[in-house]
């Protein structure tokens, strides 16, 4: 790391307002294309999936480890910011702030119209859609189990919460990075794609919902498949549920008679793999 290279912020000047306002800004991220990123596992990550990095900051006065300083030196194309101590603090949204702050450009946005284009459809594939996702953690835990059993496109649709925030990254573990998103922007060219996958692949189209027509135990769920979740609060739209084959309910022993999505979702996706034959660890 070459020291003439280090710009030192001791002051809320212009660059820390830019910072400031990616982790805290939605319409600030989406202008600039680029997301605020904090956390060792998030951060390894988003280097694994090769995001363009823009700026790398660190505290004053504080050791970095051989990591950090690895990522110091790797990244030449990024901005490196030292910051005082208190300014440091006022970015960091952790109790026990990371060694590393780091910026980078969003890779890529798909969206329906030229997703054939964009990303290879396989003849088995595992899309979700989650609908109007609107708790940043539960679209986090959401991405990680997407993650470990292998789903290929996530669709998000309707107005809902930022992917990119800050905590939707840190509750993802990083694995925003690793996922392919789609935005779908009007219903007609969602129901368009699936009308042609079905048409492609056969595509089974597996809705959820805790008063659904299916329990999970009677129907054995597999690729190809859209599995879709809906809002936390209002379940699916109508538009949606008249394109599903199934609705399908996980049986309940308790007296509460839901599960929180993330943790439903995760139920269902399993369920997938395991009658897919997906490989997973043992």
């Amino acid at each position: 790391m070459n020291p003439s290279k280090i710009l030192k912020v001791s002051v809320r000047n212009a660059e820390f307002q830019i910072i400031s306002a990616l982790r805290s800004n939605r319409t600030k991220r989406s202008s600039d294309k680029e997301v605020f990123v904090e956390g060792t596992e998030p951060i390894k990550q988003l280097l694994a999936a090769n995001w363009q990095i823009t700026r790398i900051l660190y505290r004053e006065n504080i050791p970095l480890s051989s990591w950090a300083k690895e990522v110091l030196a790797k990244e030449k194309q990024a901005k490196i910011f030292e910051l005082k101590e208190d300014l440091y603090l006022e970015l960091s949204e952790k109790e026990n702030p990371s060694e590393l702050l780091i910026t980078a450009k969003i890779k890529n946005k798909y969206l329906i119209p030229s997703l054939g284009k964009e990303i290879k459809l396989n003849e088995k594939p595992f899309y979700l859609l989650f609908d109007r996702p609107s708790d940043l953690g539960n679209f986090g835990s959401i991405l990680r189990s997407a993650d470990a059993f292998q789903v290929n496109v996530i669709f998000v649709i309707g107005h809902s919460i930022d992917v990119y925030d800050p905590k939707v990254i840190r509750a993802s573990l990083g694995a925003l990075f690793h996922t392919k998103i789609v935005f779908v922007k009007d219903f007609e060219s969602f129901a368009s794609f699936v009308h042609e996958e079905k048409k492609r692949i056969g595509l089974l189209v597996i809705g959820t919902d805790s008063s659904g027509d299916t329990n999970l135990n009677e129907i054995k769920i597999k690729t190809p498949v859209l599995l879709v979740l809906g809002n936390e609060k209002k379940g699916m739209s109508v538009q949606l549920q008249s394109h599903c084959d199934h609705i399908v309910k996980i049986p309940m022993l308790g007296v509460v008679n839901s599960l929180n999505v993330s943790s439903a979702g995760s139920i269902l996706l399993w369920e997938v793999a395991k009658h897919s034959k997906i490989q997973l660890d043992s």
